[in-house]
């Protein structure tokens, strides 16, 4: 090019005139084009054979050598960029593990000082458990050739991080290649739905799944040490007209201080679980016998009895507990679960707010249980209920005022079953709501049959039960009215016999309901007066025409003063309120 001209004129003459070797260089020369070329540019100079000096210069056209280190340049460029949009670390090591080289664009994830990696270990510089998770793996992955990833955790400044690393080898180069990612967000994220899948969202307890998983554990490790272990069946009584009547706000903070009873109740080392509704289980892990299970138990009863306060009010919230030992009850999680539930039906049997340690002889009542729920489907339709009355006297003129319309089921399978055995299980299974309409019906028939054949002009009453299910029928009163025009019947010959339960079971409707009976003319009965817990506030809240003093008490009024003097005055104090 015409700018080097002077400067190569002048090279050469120094170097003929002075002795001044031109150095080899790279410069830039043009093709006949006029393009430049980078060229890599030496000379010779030696003396011919007619004493005259000579030069040669030899050019060697450096374009595809600019080219190749152009594309280097933006090779390591590229890596550089892409390196720095990963936010992982990559380490390049030596099949020993030694590390040549590293890229980290957040080196706040490094757990030492970055030029402190180079030329060591990882179990230099990592701690000891750490970095023998990365010599097994560097170890397999030569020995496999194939890439393997671990995961592990490191005590960081900046606090508890999960890593996840991939070793890869090199085979070409004999090196490793190891990328590690921060997977903290994504570790969280896994946290989150595993205890989704394993713990109940409300209670924060050990769900259905996570118990039983827990509870055949249990059973392994107590028949490896040969100890006993306990499962508690435990169901909150009359959950569910809590639910109903107070709303399930109120309801699922009643069974959040459940879980919490529950829990300051246990052992260390015992659990508690929740397995849906209102049913909780408890696995005791080795009792020494029944009476260490006993014990808690009774601890797990009693956290029951005070009251829970909600929202400024005191709300009563008792539980039923069933006990299954194992291995006597029981060794597999479905024998336990059985027999566990099992006694806790028992317990509610016994009144609500025990418990019951399972026996043989209970699963003798379990299969009596079924057999009267299956007979009693289709006893209506099969005419197996028959109703007998029993009569009401007047004390005074000992005349026949009324009766009490009595239900009686003789099956073709059970033969005679009793009210006791049958009517618990009807009104827990739905069946008593059809039964009850069943008798209402009826003993309105008979009254009306019964007042129409009668020589003297005597009103008759009847009395008929009603239960706690019945209350919540919608159609109860529509019935009622029905019935009462059907069978020709004045509401005020109807009087309908209710207890505590009935009460107790929707109290934020049941005034409205009574009043709705009583507005028809209707009369009500408290049945088994004196035998509640609340039956004198009751009477101050509900309109009773009569009270039924319970048996327990008029069985002794001859033998016993104070029986007598009791009956007096519940007897004074009905009169005095009218």
């Amino acid at each position: 090019p015409e700018p080097m001209c002077e400067f190569v004129i002048d090279a050469h003459s120094d170097w003929v005139k002075k002795d001044i070797e031109i150095p080899a260089s790279e410069i830039i020369l043009q093709d006949k084009d006029g393009n430049n070329v980078s060229v890599f540019s030496s000379h010779v100079m030696f003396t011919n054979q007619y004493n005259t000096k000579q030069m040669y210069c030899i050019d060697i056209d450096l374009s595809d050598v600019k080219k190749a280190q152009a594309e280097a340049s933006f090779n390591e460029d590229m890596l550089k960029t892409i390196f720095g949009a990963i936010p992982d670390l990559f380490f390049l090591m030596e099949n020993d593990g030694t590390i040549l080289e590293y890229h980290a664009s957040n080196e706040t994830d490094l757990y030492t000082k970055p030029m402190q990696f180079i030329g060591k270990k990882m179990g230099d510089v990592l701690p000891e458990e750490v970095a023998k998770k990365f010599e097994t793996y560097i170890s397999l992955v030569l020995e496999k050739e194939q890439m393997m990833s671990f995961k592990y955790e490191l005590a960081l400044p900046h606090g508890l991080v999960f890593f996840e690393a991939r070793i890869n080898k090199i085979t070409e180069h004999n090196q490793l290649m190891v990328i590690i990612r921060d997977i903290t967000e994504q570790h969280k994220s896994d946290e989150i739905i595993r205890h989704q899948a394993y713990y109940d969202s409300l209670t924060l307890l050990p769900n259905r799944f996570l118990a039983l998983d827990r509870l055949s554990q249990l059973l392994i490790e107590a028949q490896r040490n040969n100890e006993k272990a306990a499962v508690l069946f435990l169901d909150l009584d009359d959950f569910k007209k809590i639910n109903d009547s107070l709303g399930h706000e109120t309801g699922d903070k009643l069974l959040i201080e459940s879980a919490q009873r529950l829990q300051e109740a246990l052992r260390k080392d015992d659990t508690v679980g929740r397995l849906g509704g209102d049913e909780f289980i408890v696995l005791l892990r080795g009792i020494t016998d029944h009476h260490a299970a006993l014990k808690i138990t009774e601890k797990l009863v009693n956290n029951f009895r005070a009251p829970f306060k909600i929202e400024g009010r005191e709300h009563i919230l008792t539980a039923s507990i069933g006990v299954a030992i194992y291995p006597e009850n029981g060794t597999t999680v479905a024998d336990l679960l059985r027999n566990a539930d099992t006694a806790m039906y028992q317990a509610k049997s016994y009144g609500r707010n025990t418990y019951s340690f399972f026996t043989k002889k209970m699963n003798v009542i379990i299969q009596r249980r079924l057999v009267i729920e299956e007979q009693m489907r289709g006893a209506l339709e099969r005419n197996e209920f028959e109703l007998f009355y029993q009569p009401q006297f007047d004390a005074k003129n000992k005349h026949i005022i009324g009766a009490e319309a009595l239900l009686r089921w003789h099956n073709p399978v059970l033969g005679n079953v009793t009210p006791d055995e049958f009517i618990p299980i009807a009104e827990n299974t739905g069946l008593i709501v059809p039964i009850g309409k069943f008798v209402i019906s009826q003993a309105l028939h008979f009254l009306n049959t019964w007042q129409s054949t009668c020589k003297r002009q005597q009103k008759y009453t009847m009395a008929v039960n009603l239960s706690p299910r019945q209350f919540r029928d919608v159609g109860l009163l529509s019935f009622i009215q029905n019935s009462l025009s059907e069978a020709n019947v004045n509401p005020e010959s109807l009087e309908l016999e209710i207890t505590e339960g009935v009460l107790m079971s929707c109290h934020t409707n049941v005034v409205d309901i009574l009043t709705e009976i009583t507005a028809l003319g209707i009369n009500l009965s408290m049945d088994d007066f004196g035998t509640g817990y609340s039956s004198l506030s009751y009477l101050r809240e509900y309109p009773f025409n009569v009270l039924k003093i319970d048996r327990s008490f008029i069985d002794g009024i001859v033998l016993n003063n104070e029986d007598c003097n009791l009956v007096k005055a519940i007897i004074a104090m009905s009169h005095s309120l009218g």
